[in-house]
């Protein structure tokens, strides 16, 4: 998402520091958890944040995607279903995949930005799972019901670019009523395309104006990609089907060089559940509800916090973010308790450096929603726990 990055509250730095007493002396109701030390790349080494020619291989292209959810679907014994949500503004398939019969649901996309590619591969592997005839696994789909995009810009992914490959023009021809507005501001004048993740609004059956653009980060968006359309189309069903869509979880990528307050070495994710600032400024939001998002991220935190592994070296994302244009921000109006992970790393600037580990840890995150929730533990997460999370900062420079 953003890259931009402010110093850490000092505010925080100090329930950092509380936190910190807690453990030394045991202060009773400090909910805090003791793991010992990870691998770590310390701050002093170069974290190799370069933007250049990067291979990007090892990451699942259209095609490939289309092989492994076929293979996926077949080997599950019809517990996996895959299904084509839409198209994007080329003409490639956007996939979603269903597994669980249960009556909560869980609906996760990745590669909304095109170079933001571990996520992709983390879906196909939990889908994997989710699909066996593991007991486990059994017990999850009967309790859970998860819809994975596993990639909602397959242009950007094919192009290695964050945008879509969608000109004004292209919108102009399908919303005439828009040839008088000027140009959106999420759309990149230099390079062309779209950034999808700005194109979302909580009214799904929002009709775009030409009195409403060019827009900007702090207002909604209009539905003008076929990515966000394709998105909302899915999430809509969802809606229908379930009254809620209980969970909304979007995997991205951001810069590699961050730490965290207290951290001797570069966090590997961050994490949030705050993009509305005020829901008041939107219109009439009923079940936004920011607590189920805040226990939702402190499952997803717990979950990888277990083991000597640089997997325990997550971090909150900025906290001062108001972004109703995003997906996260739309669906948490409509009463999804919503999750970002920004994994370590753009493709652009980090290649395939530690693509397995990645891969993981983001599977593990989204293992620890999909445990809680069957293991009924969710809803009994404190929420303030959330505000002891490290917060993402840039690294120290003397």
């Amino acid at each position: 998402m953003r890259q931009a990055m402010p110093t850490a509250s000092p505010s925080r730095v100090k329930r950092h520091v509380a936190v910190a007493a807690a453990l030394l002396i045991g202060i009773p109701g400090v909910a805090v958890s003791l793991t010992g030390p990870a691998a770590a790349q310390p701050l002093e080494s170069h974290c190799g944040n370069e933007t250049g020619n990067k291979s990007v291989q090892g990451f699942i292209s259209h095609e490939e995607l289309r092989r492994s959810l076929q293979q996926i679907e077949q080997s599950s014994n019809g517990h996996v279903s895959v299904d084509v949500a839409g198209y994007s503004n080329q003409g490639r398939e956007i996939w979603s995949a269903r597994v669980g019969e249960g009556d909560t649901v869980v609906m996760v996309q990745s590669q909304i930005h095109g170079n933001e590619m571990h996520g992709t591969a983390a879906l196909l592997d939990a889908l994997r799972t989710l699909g066996n005839n593991s007991k486990r696994s059994e017990e999850i789909r009967k309790a859970v019901t998860i819809v994975a995009v596993p990639k909602l810009n397959p242009d950007g992914g094919e192009l290695v670019t964050r945008q879509n490959a969608r000109s004004w023009s292209d919108v102009v021809a399908d919303f005439p009523q828009l040839a008088s507005a000027r140009t959106a501001w999420n759309y990149n004048t230099r390079l062309g395309g779209f950034d999808v993740n700005r194109d979302f609004n909580p009214n799904l059956d929002y009709v775009p104006q030409a009195g409403d653009f060019p827009g900007n980060s702090a207002s909604t968006g209009w539905y003008i990609t076929p990515e966000a359309q394709a998105a909302r189309d899915v999430y809509r069903a969802l809606e229908q089907e379930f009254g809620t869509v209980h969970v909304f979880a979007d995997l991205h990528n951001q810069a590699a060089c961050y730490t965290g307050v207290g951290m001797d070495d570069f966090t590997t994710l961050s994490i949030s559940g705050r993009f509305i600032t005020n829901p008041a400024q939107h219109g009439n939001w009923p079940k936004f509800n920011y607590d189920a998002s805040r226990r939702v991220n402190v499952a997803v935190y717990d979950a990888l916090q277990s083991g000597n592994s640089p997997q325990s070296k997550v971090t909150l994302y900025p906290q001062n973010t108001n972004l109703p244009g995003t997906a996260l921000g739309s669906f948490a109006l409509r009463g999804s308790a919503t999750i970002l992970f920004e994994t370590r790393g753009q493709t652009q600037s980090w290649g395939q450096k530690q693509h397995g580990m990645l891969t993981k840890q983001v599977e593990d995150g989204l293992f620890g929603i999909i445990d809680s929730i069957t293991d009924g533990t969710l809803n009994n997460i404190d929420p303030e726990r959330y505000e002891l999370i490290p917060e993402r900062m840039n690294v120290p420079r003397s």
